[in-house]
């Protein structure tokens, strides 16, 4: 199961397994995003490469539009995720 929703034009709220088979429905919401936003994992099960592809296209371009993404709520498995591949680096996560 995966889910995609935008509370408002700044929260983005992920939910299940975020892999290769849900990356157009991820950039399509992503594309509608146009000012700094957070993106909120509480309900993360699963994110696979295709998935942090995603997030690194959306982050370049708010950041180049001079705009931020921040993360919240992630588990502890997935931040694993993010320290391995080094994006705790790049990412605002709280």
């Amino acid at each position: 199961m995966f889910d995609i929703t935008k509370k408002d034009n700044s929260t983005v709220v992920i939910t299940g397994r975020f892999d290769a088979s849900q990356t157009k429905i991820a950039e399509n919401l992503f594309s509608t995003i146009t000012t700094s936003c957070t993106v909120d994992f509480a309900n993360l099960e699963y994110i696979s490469s295709a998935g942090l592809g995603v997030l690194i296209a959306a982050y370049k371009r708010l950041n180049k539009a001079g705009f931020s993404m921040k993360i919240i709520n992630m588990s502890n498995h997935i931040k694993d995720i993010f320290h391995y591949a080094r994006l705790d680096k790049i990412f605002d996560i709280q």
